[in-house]
């Protein structure tokens, strides 16, 4: 008891008790006999620790310039936690004392016993100081150890857990508008447009705005709009950066639609696919006031108006694909190689598209009709082939009128859009057209359009060599997409003039 109140108190504790009784005699010489092979055997584990936090140290020391949230995650991770009390044996016993403990057996009594343990004391006092700060060291070596683990451990769990938490936020959002199924509507417009009649009036200019990557796939929209012109309907492919951020790319298409309108003198009713149905919500929402007497209506086809889980999964600090460099490896083939903006990519992140929509909403008289798919994961698909662009070849023939030969390029598009569907059915749960899912494609006060039919994100704008004869073609939902479109616009505007009145 007395020992404990002096160790509480900061004084000097003999390291061998005093002998209260016979009974202790035999038992203390042996229990201190052991103390010299364990401060040994705690000098190991120091020494391991060492080395396994240095392995360490690339990651957890160096800061990283391209980010500064990143180097704050990893500065945390080397945060000591707090650690148990040192072991007091164990610092309290320097080297010096393996030569003294015949010298401590020697007396049993009070009075030989004190001046024996004062001169240890004096003897190894020097020793004391330097392995107490060696072995301080190790102790703080093996709290960063620990803490490195434990932040291994934190980015395993962000990883795992992903896009779980973010997937359909904006349904859950309690101030959002509610939604309107308009897919039987769309399917009778779908069979009437099949069977010859068509509803899309001469009176206004449809625009469509490409998607991330479009300027690398010369077909992007090529078709659609050369359907449309056949039917003499005035018709643009936007030609923005479509690997630039959104808020550049809306000012483009905010100039676009006020080109178009002082030209034509006709309102714009647009359709966006991808990433451009983003773009143009952006438009619409940051620039309303410039655009609302141009603009008839919007439609967005497979857009990531919420996020997108392979952006965020992509681009989310704190992974473990931040020690390969995951993000790294991003820009490169989005900067050096495509030459686009990293900011593109980012723009779609759950986080990103929540900061965007806090700040600007899509006005409620604006007529807007969403679109979106679900991709096939069947085998056959993995086998499907999507015409991306066509290869133009010298004259191989003395009949072919001067035109060179045409080769068509395909790409294995269908089954990359089948592997990330498969992919995030199995890690969320959720289905997609294997880049955006269901839930987050749903504008909210939209009138949304489900279909049936398993057609994956490439597939609006890039055709198939193996389309259905019996289904519709891109041209054709585009088409469909727009006259639902244009009848919303007439059933608000009815409202809204019945309201005023």
């Amino acid at each position: 008891m007395r020992e404990a109140e002096s160790c509480r108190n900061g004084e000097s504790t003999p390291l061998v008790a005093q002998s209260d009784g016979p009974g202790n005699d035999g038992l203390i010489p042996q229990l201190f006999t052991s103390l010299p092979a364990l401060n040994e055997a705690a000098s190991y584990l120091a020494q391991t620790t060492t080395y396994l936090t240095g392995c360490f140290s690339n990651y957890s020391v160096e800061p990283t310039a391209r980010d500064p949230r990143d180097s704050t995650v990893h500065e945390q991770e080397l945060v000591a936690f707090p650690s148990a009390q040192t072991d007091e044996s164990v610092i309290r016993d320097p080297p010096s004392l393996t030569g003294s403990r015949s010298t401590l057996s020697e007396s049993s009594s009070p009075a030989a016993t004190a001046p024996v343990n004062h001169e240890v004391t004096r003897a190894s006092a020097g020793d004391l100081s330097e392995t107490s700060g060696a072995i301080v060291q190790s102790n703080q070596s093996g709290q960063n150890g620990i803490s490195i683990f434990q932040g291994l451990i934190e980015r395993a769990r962000r990883t795992v857990r992903g896009s779980a938490d973010d997937i359909g936020w904006l349904k859950r959002e309690p101030d959002m508008p509610s939604v309107e199924d308009g897919t039987e509507r769309f399917t009778e417009i779908l069979d009437d447009i099949r069977h010859g009649l068509h509803k899309l009036p001469n009176s206004m200019v449809y625009l469509f705005v490409p998607g991330l990557f479009s300027n690398h796939g010369p077909l992007y929209f090529v078709s659609t709009k050369t359907s449309f012109s056949k039917m003499g309907l005035t018709c643009h492919i936007a030609k923005i950066h479509s690997e630039a951020s959104v808020e550049k790319n809306a000012r483009e298409i905010k100039d676009y639609i006020e080109e178009i309108y002082w030209g034509s003198k006709k309102r714009v009713l647009l359709l966006g696919h991808s990433k451009g149905g983003v773009d143009a919500a952006a438009a619409l929402s940051i620039y309303w006031s410039d655009l609302k007497d141009k603009v008839a209506g919007l439609a967005l086809a497979q857009s990531p108006y919420g996020g997108s889980p392979i952006a965020s999964d992509i681009l989310r600090q704190g992974q473990l694909g931040d020690y390969v460099n995951l993000r790294k490896l991003m820009e490169i083939i989005i900067c050096k190689v495509i030459k686009g903006d990293m900011q593109a990519l980012e723009d779609l992140t759950y986080e990103r598209r929540k900061e965007f929509l806090k700040k600007h909403h899509l006005p409620r008289e604006l007529p807007v009709v969403s679109f979106h798919t679900e991709a096939g994961i069947s085998p056959a698909v993995l086998a499907t082939l999507s015409h991306v662009a066509h290869a133009e070849l010298p004259l191989t023939a003395p009949l072919s009128d001067g035109q060179p030969t045409r080769l068509p390029v395909v790409m294995p598009l269908g089954a990359a859009m089948a592997a990330c569907a498969q992919l995030l059915q199995v890690r969320y749960g959720e289905k997609s057209d294997g880049l955006v899912t269901c839930c987050d494609a749903e504008v909210p006060g939209s009138v949304v359009v489900r279909p049936k039919r398993k057609l994956d994100h490439a597939w609006m704008v890039y055709s198939s060599l193996k389309d259905d004869p019996s289904e519709a073609d891109a041209a054709q939902v585009c088409e469909a997409l727009l006259t639902l479109l244009m009848e919303v616009g007439q059933r608000k505007r009815h409202e809204l003039s019945m309201k005023d009145e």
